[in-house]
């Protein structure tokens, strides 16, 4: 598979949202000089999904001089190297992941090396209005270069979205977001939305490759900034809650997708084992396309979300017990060592 010019892997999408109301629509454009102190703060991320065989690119921007960058969870899911253009010196950095919370699609990464970094201007979400003026400044398109823009207006607050990643088979719920009719491009994800004063009130985050919704006038969706710098805050200092994710990720090694099977007459929910990374945990233990997981450290696996979840409460190097069903119906279990891998 060669290189996505666009976000990552989360593909579909059921937004819950009220009414839209219709409006024109801004082609994205060069971004403007009224924005040069954002987009001297911006860079490209670039991923390596070595498991996948593939490549991806979104957005960030800088929170400190010395490179710590808040972008998208999804930006950087799946990541086994990840490189960043900072677009005010021209420089590319190698990165490292420094923490992330799937369920609010937030996360941070470091830059190695760098310093002196110009960073974006942090605004506040909480004044936030219906009807102000907003411009999603971004990396369209994957392509890198000069950021492009889409101005449009804050179309509604407050707003709930399920995304899901039809990869993996995994959706999270993603609350409190603000709605744009701004023409959010792929690429734009973990990109600013940036109100008419120069500052960055939002973290764009619907924006990927396939992320198909329903698409009413050209709406897209952002994480409100206070949300996403307070748990940014939570990753950089180690002190943090709830599903913030700091360090290492336990890896089972396996894609899957939601699944079930009869037994007894009655429907049991899993995880399908779409396939098995080599030489990864999963292998060892014996899974192969088609399997069904169904327990994992003791508790009941339905979901691939669920699976997931239960995966990042463990570090790498952690034994559990892991239960599956054949194709043929016949149950196994085996303890298996979770390897280091990238992040969910």
């Amino acid at each position: 598979m060669g290189r996505r010019s666009v976000l990552r892997r989360w593909v579909s999408a059921l937004f819950v949202v009220g009414a839209l109301t219709a409006v024109t629509i801004a082609p994205a454009a060069s971004a403007s000089t009224s924005n040069a102190k954002v987009i001297a703060g911006m860079v490209d991320v670039n991923t390596n999904l070595g498991y996948e065989n593939a490549a991806a690119a979104g957005t960030g921007m800088v929170l400190s001089s010395a490179g710590e960058v808040l972008t998208n969870n999804h930006v950087i899911e799946g990541a086994t190297t990840i490189k960043v253009r900072d677009v005010g010196n021209g420089r590319t950095y190698n990165a490292s992941v420094v923490g992330y919370d799937v369920a609010a699609d937030v996360a941070v990464v470091q830059l190695k090396s760098a310093s002196k970094l110009k960073t974006v201007p942090i605004g506040s979400s909480s004044a936030v209005k219906v009807g102000a003026k907003v411009t999603a400044i971004g990396n369209a398109g994957g392509t890198g270069g000069t950021p492009s823009s889409a101005s449009g207006t804050v179309a509604a607050l407050d707003q709930s979205i399920t995304a899901s990643d039809e990869l993996n088979g995994t959706s999270e719920q993603l609350t409190g977001l603000i709605e744009t009719n701004a023409a959010i491009e792929p690429g734009d994800s973990g990109g600013p939305l940036v109100n008419a004063a120069g500052d960055v009130i939002a973290m764009v985050t619907a924006g990927s490759s396939g992320f198909e919704f329903q698409r009413g006038a050209g709406e897209g969706f952002a994480i409100p900034i206070n949300t996403a710098t307070a748990l940014a805050r939570q990753m950089e200092s180690g002190r943090f809650s709830g599903n913030v994710h700091r360090g290492a990720t336990a890896f089972l090694g396996v894609d899957v997708a939601p699944s079930g099977y009869y037994r007894g007459g009655s429907f049991i929910a899993g995880a399908l084992v779409v396939a098995v990374v080599p030489a990864s945990p999963a292998e060892e233990a014996g899974l192969v396309a088609g399997d069904a997981i169904t327990s994992f450290a003791g508790q009941s696996v339905t979901s691939p979300t669920q699976l997931t979840h239960l995966l990042l409460a463990r570090a790498p190097g952690a034994k559990v017990q892991l239960g599956w069903v054949d194709r043929y119906g016949t149950t196994h279990r085996a303890t298996v060592t979770l390897a280091s891998g990238p992040p969910q």
